[in-house]
């Protein structure tokens, strides 16, 4: 994976419930980073208050977008938040 995101024919290749784990990290990633912006954004002066927007309309139209993808598929909060569990078990035993 590159800067976070996996290229296209890599995602193709993986299996339908591995695509689902991908789409379910990105929402969460994404989630974090919205959080991280708002909290940023809160404190910023002069140029930057006009960055923080700009990341917080794109973080927004991107989790947006994933969120629709996952309605698709039929990806529910219940399943976002086991992912979410074990990802941050993961990352205590780690």
């Amino acid at each position: 994976m590159e800067n976070g995101y996996m290229k296209e024919y890599e995602i193709e290749s993986l299996e339908e419930k591995e695509r689902e784990v991908e789409l379910i990290k990105n929402i969460i990633k994404t989630r974090r980073e919205l959080k991280n912006v708002d909290r940023n954004f809160e404190y910023a002066q002069d140029d930057l208050v006009d960055y923080y927007i700009y990341e917080m309309k794109a973080n927004q139209a991107k989790l947006n977008h994933l969120i629709k993808m996952a309605k698709l598929k039929g990806i529910t909060v219940d399943m976002i938040n086991d992912i979410k569990y074990r990802l941050s078990s993961d990352e205590e035993v780690g």
